[in-house]
């Protein structure tokens, strides 16, 4: 079972949403969009990843058709409603936040496929029907599409997300391209990452990434407040998707990814959302650090304050926008990751501070921590451009210099007086 309680997700007001894009089946069927895709597909796919392909498209309307005839049959329950258009979302690989957000679409009545990386994996989520590997307890709708291949899945999709780390993320991209290359159906709209944090020598954000390997693309990221399994436990939540698309199309993305669990508000910030997203790993180790000193809210919350405000001193002076700073990618990312306990990045400085070694939790635990690489590279750029940020350098000096937590929050504290400013 869950381990996040279930107690906001209303059934009937997701599948009202549900049902209402599936409506558009009745009007015509997608089996001629499954065979057509056959057809494109040629020798590019093995012909058994073909079958389970078209396996689980047929299965899906089925289920579509058949859920979608039971719910108009009662007009009353669609007054006042406004129909939206069903989109299709290809979503790899399946770690736990990418398996969570297609979980969350798939609830909407989205066309979802979720790429795994190998194909052991995506057979027996096809057979369980949940990651286990990722996200154990939240289970896969049955309309959502699991596959292996990218092609299949890249060739029809409007929004291609991409969840992998930073470290992969330029290899993933580099795999997208082969097989939009091969087999491209010129139906994609926007390819959207859900990494946050900067790739190691380069100091690029994920969407700068995208932009370098798949040139010609709209790219966006999507960012807040958020962890995998509350997204997937359908509880109550905010993010913001920041992009190069203007206008209608951005719109029609927004309204395709809220719901009743998930409010999507837009940005054009990308710099300034990919900054906050970024930061906010850094502060949390910080954070962490309090927690293992066994600190408590005064500590907690006087830093929590002087973070924000370091954070919108160096958003600003790189590019990003001041409103960036104080909405969801910014303090709202904030204060979950530096106080949830979901967070590793605050995990990770709790267990500093107690005592374990940084090797022992990046190389023998292999701990993921975006902020630790992260970290090393907002100090470098901050020394260059004379960016005043005294709590990443003693997070620097903490995790690069053996400095202890206890004597890094000591020097913070007896910094030359100031007044209080932004």
């Amino acid at each position: 079972m869950p381990r996040v309680a279930r107690w906001w997700f209303d059934p009937a007001s997701v599948w009202d949403s549900r049902f209402l894009k599936m409506s558009r089946c009745l009007e015509r069927s997608r089996v001629d969009i499954v065979l057509r895709r056959l057809e494109e597909l040629g020798t590019h796919c093995s012909i058994r990843s073909k079958a389970l392909f078209i396996k689980q498209k047929l299965e899906g309307l089925s289920l579509s058709l058949q859920h979608a005839k039971e719910f108009w049959s009662d007009e009353s329950r669609t007054n006042g409603r406004k129909e939206s258009i069903i989109m299709n979302f290809c979503i790899l690989p399946a770690g736990a936040w990418g398996t969570a957000v297609a979980i969350h679409l798939d609830a909407l009545g989205e066309n979802v496929t979720l790429v795994p990386r190998e194909e052991s994996q995506a057979e027996r989520m096809r057979e369980t029907r949940e990651n286990e590997e990722f996200l154990a307890g939240y289970p896969l709708g049955e309309t959502m599409t699991v596959t292996h291949e990218y092609q299949p899945a890249l060739g029809e999709a409007d929004v291609c997300i991409i969840a992998a780390p930073t470290k992969f993320l330029r290899n993933v991209c580099r795999e997208i391209r082969e097989s939009l290359a091969q087999n491209s159906s010129g139906k994609l709209k926007l390819i959207l990452t859900l990494t946050k944090g900067v790739e190691e020598g380069t100091q690029q954000f994920p969407y700068e990434v995208i932009q370098e390997e798949l040139p010609g693309y709209a790219v966006g990221t999507l960012s807040g407040p958020t962890f995998a399994s509350q997204v997937a436990g359908h509880q109550p939540s905010a993010i913001v998707l920041a992009s190069t698309l203007e206008g209608g199309e951005a719109e029609e993305i927004q309204k395709a990814m809220s719901g009743p669990a998930l409010r999507v508000y837009r940005s054009s910030d990308l710099k300034g959302v990919s900054l906050g997203g970024s930061l906010k790993n850094v502060y949390a180790i910080a954070s962490g650090c309090c927690d293992g000193l066994g600190l408590t809210d005064n500590a907690k919350a006087a830093l929590l304050t002087r973070s924000l405000a370091e954070m919108h001193r160096i958003g600003t002076a790189l590019g990003g926008e001041t409103a960036t700073f104080y909405g969801l990618s910014g303090m709202g990312d904030l204060v979950l990751t530096c106080n949830g306990q979901e967070s590793r990045n605050r995990t990770f400085g709790e267990l500093i501070a107690t005592g374990v070694t940084i090797d022992e939790l990046i190389n023998e635990r292999k701990m993921t921590v975006e902020g630790y690489k992260t970290c090393l590279g907002y100090h470098k750029l901050c020394q260059e451009k004379g960016i005043d940020a005294p709590i990443i350098e003693q997070i620097y000096e903490t995790l690069y210099n053996g400095v202890s937590p206890k004597d890094g929050i000591e020097r913070l504290m007896t910094r030359d007086l100031k007044a209080e400013s932004l």
